[in-house]
């Protein structure tokens, strides 16, 4: 699936009935991150969880401005970072949080798995990273 460059944040929610209504919480970390303002309209896509995984955000909570006078990514290509896989996007591919709850996609890994990777490709909102070594 491909990621928007427009995305601003991305998370796994619960959709729960209130009155005549259906709510999505947004986790108090998209705001205060930067990404999101209260009180402000935002558009919504909902991905279906997967039958036999966590629920699908394909690259997972990832939070960044897209505004270009925006905070930066907090990583570059090349870099070397040791992350821990904090949850599984729709394909399967490791989520690891990083400074204002930036993502990096981690294929090949798991849950609860502490890597040292090399990131491999930055957009403003995610990054790329490929496994160096495992269980460090």
């Amino acid at each position: 699936m491909e990621i928007s460059e427009k995305l601003l944040c991305l998370f796994s929610a619960d959709v729960r009935e209130e009155d005549d209504e259906y709510v999505v919480e947004v986790p108090r970390r998209e705001v205060d991150t930067g990404s999101l303002d209260p009180g402000e309209t935002y558009r919504v896509a909902l991905i279906a969880r997967d039958e036999d995984g966590p629920a699908s955000d394909d690259g997972g909570s990832e939070t960044a401005s897209r505004n270009t006078d925006g905070p930066q990514p907090p990583v570059e290509p090349g870099e070397m970072r040791y992350v821990e896989i904090e949850d599984l996007g729709k394909q399967g591919d490791g989520i690891a949080r990083v400074e204002r709850g930036y993502v990096i996609i981690v294929p090949d890994t798991e849950v609860g798995e502490r890597v040292k990777i090399e990131v491999t490709e930055v957009k403003s909102n995610f990054a790329v990273g490929e496994v160096i070594e495992n269980d460090v």
